[in-house]
């Protein structure tokens, strides 16, 4: 939680009216402090890599036992970027980002210290700017050490059989700076949903909906449920997790994916800002 003495301390370098560096001073300083967060991290790092190192091992185990066709087919149609950073992985990110964006609102509403916080800086806006800003750099940062370490892991196991990629190769940046943002997008959706419910349960079952159970209702067959698909995060990393996409009856670039995560991010805070400043707490 954000500690009075936190807030007294970079509010009385700056006056009676901090300014923004001192807010995300402030939030970093409660960040790096809280254990839950290196455990939160962690874990997922722990969950992902498992994921993704152990399907490329399963390859390599098996890879002998494969047909010379077959194991040319492997990298004819991209199977290695697929190792890189699997579906399953991704889904572990996005609900476990989502969740703890999601508690860097609630859970000072629910220990009620949000009160001590907004005492200190009354600049409701303000706070919530900066809980995004320091929530948004440290998962991109966290994003992309695991994307990367991801993507040389198992093409260092898949090149042990001559089956693995290097980071020039055809689509494989996009797949990497893709699994990476997602990180990003969905800690700032999950941020927007607490802000918006402040209850912890109800929050945690919205992102679950938002970012994973309603991209699963949504198929490619009709227009309007292809679209609306297409502007939800998991569907768009989809596209920019495959570079070898055919397309479809409603066909999309990966300039729409890239669209959707920014749209995503920005809206995530403007409505986090929003709920804030129109409620008494």
């Amino acid at each position: 939680m954000t500690t009075l003495a936190s807030l007294n301390a970079v509010t009385s370098s700056a006056g009676s009216r901090p300014r923004f560096r001192d807010l995300t001073a402030a939030e970093w300083i409660k960040t790096r402090s809280l254990r839950s967060t290196a455990i939160a991290y962690g874990v997922t790092a722990l969950a992902v890599l498992g994921f993704n190192l152990g399907v490329a091992y399963d390859t390599y185990t098996y890879w002998t036992t494969q047909a010379a066709a077959d194991r040319a087919q492997f990298i004819a149609d991209g199977i290695p970027l697929q190792h890189a950073f699997g579906s399953n992985a991704a889904v572990v990110m996005m609900l476990a980002l989502g969740a703890t964006g999601a508690l860097t609102v609630v859970g000072e509403y629910s220990t009620g210290t949000i009160r001590t916080t907004f005492a200190a800086v009354p600049a409701r806006g303000a706070v919530l700017a900066a809980k995004a800003a320091v929530l948004a750099a440290v998962s991109t940062v966290f994003g992309l050490l695991l994307a990367t370490a991801s993507f040389f892991g198992t093409q260092a196991i898949l090149g042990a059989r001559d089956a693995g990629i290097g980071i020039g190769h055809p689509g494989a940046l996009q797949v990497l700076l893709g699994s990476a943002l997602l990180a990003p997008v969905c800690a700032l959706a999950g941020f927007a949903l607490g802000a918006l419910i402040r209850q912890t349960a109800t929050t945690m079952i919205a992102t679950l909906v938002v970012l994973l159970i309603l991209p699963m209702f949504l198929t490619d067959g009709r227009y309007w449920s292809a679209l609306v698909g297409h502007a939800t995060p998991y569907k768009a990393w989809l596209r920019l997790a495959d570079p070898g996409y055919t397309a479809g009856e409603f066909p999309w670039t990966t300039a729409g994916a890239w669209t959707v995560y920014a749209m995503w991010a920005a809206a995530a805070v403007g409505v986090g800002m929003v709920a804030v400043r129109r409620r008494d707490q």
